[in-house]
């Protein structure tokens, strides 16, 4: 680690091969398709992984993203957020040489399009079978089929089918857990889907969770797989069950920058700015990530995880084992695994490989 001076998020490629390799053959095994969502990398470099693997259908969570993407090639994109019609002129400029799929929570929306769309998209309608964020309630029948009904009248719209996100499993403590609220989340929506009319032939029912797709096998009932935090996952799924510390392909280098013997405390230049206000509690502690051993080759797990308990806005303070404490000395750099990679691939903007190698990302190109 002698090319880094400051937090430098690492990342070990061979890990999130396996991990996509992993999702790509669980959907195959199901008949279902994987449309991974790029909100995790946010990378054009990693991206390329997955067309390397004959993926060629992406979500994301942006218009922006989308133009992101849509510049590199990637053509048949859906933006798995609600519409925001104040951004109509960037999806018509994406929709003149792009396959978007949009997602609609009402019938404004629908009326919105109609006046406004200059190009034909896919459309999704957001159902919400459980989680109670946004999205149509699956037991609104007549509501949804009248929405239908004025998608299928539409001439500037094609019906793709539903768009659930089953947030909730995210707050288990148990995989069975999970388990119970992927099978009410596939129940609930073949229900309605087999409760209406007016429906094209190869209308798609697509979920997205991680903890869902890792821990679940049986996804015959449903046509489209769209997780995106799988690509790398953190200690949060770790601790949902959604995978191993092991599985988990990334990792923030923090300098020490201070040492505490009569607590057995470190304090690293690693904050809020870095990994994000997320943390878990376990053992009545705040955790907001596990300490890692950083190597030529990337990290290698210990036995006794160091633990990151406090974070201001560039300070974080761990708890250690006193074998840890004593390895490392003030300037040496300590490897964290973040709670939620996701949000912290965000802040860093930026990844960096054992070879050296930079990767892009979309938040950089945003910052710089």
């Amino acid at each position: 680690m002698k090319s880094i001076t400051k937090p430098t998020l690492l990342i070990q490629p061979a890990i999130s091969h396996r991990n996509i390799q992993r999702m790509i053959q669980k959907a195959k095994d199901s008949n279902s398709e994987l449309r991974p969502h790029f909100k995790t990398h946010q990378s054009l470099a990693i991206g390329k992984w997955f067309k390397n693997y004959n993926i060629h259908k992406i979500a994301v969570s942006s218009v922006e993203m989308a133009e992101f993407f849509a510049k590199d090639g990637w053509n048949d994109i859906t933006i798995a957020f609600p519409l925001n019609p104040n951004e109509i002129t960037q999806i018509n400029r994406l929709a003149e040489e792009n396959q978007i799929h949009l997602t609609l929570l009402n019938e404004e929306s629908i009326h919105f399009l109609n006046h406004n769309l200059s190009n034909r998209v896919g459309v999704f309608i957001k159902i919400d079978t459980g989680y109670k964020g946004s999205g149509v309630s699956y037991n609104q029948e007549s509501f949804i089929q009248k929405m239908i009904d004025q998608i299928q009248e539409s001439k500037k719209m094609e019906l793709k089918g539903f768009i659930s996100h089953a947030g909730h499993t995210y707050k288990t403590s148990s995989k069975e857990e999970i388990l119970k609220i992927h099978q009410e989340e596939n129940t609930n929506l073949n229900k309605l889907k087999y409760s209406l009319g007016n429906l094209p032939p190869d209308f798609i029912l697509s979920t997205g969770d991680t903890p869902s797709c890792s821990i679940a096998e049986d996804f015959r009932t449903i046509d489209e797989m769209r997780p995106g935090n799988f690509v790398f996952y953190d200690v949060q799924q770790a601790e949902l069950g959604s995978c191993s510390l092991s599985d988990i392909a990334i990792c923030l280098a923090c300098p020490v920058i201070a040492k505490y013997k009569e607590r057995n405390e470190m304090v690293v230049h690693g904050g809020a700015i870095h990994f994000s206000k997320e943390f878990l509690i376990k053992d009545n502690q705040q955790i907001f990530g596990y300490t890692v051993e950083l190597t030529d080759s990337g990290w290698k797990i210990t036995e006794e995880n160091g633990i990151l308990t406090k974070l201001s806005q560039e300070h974080g303070t761990l708890k250690v084992p006193e074998y840890f404490f004593d390895k490392y000395d003030v300037g040496d750099f300590i490897g964290i695994l973040p709670i939620h990679s996701c949000l912290t691939a965000n802040l860093m903007g930026q990844y960096m490989d054992p070879g050296g190698y930079w990767y892009d990302h979309f938040a950089g190109t945003i910052k710089g």
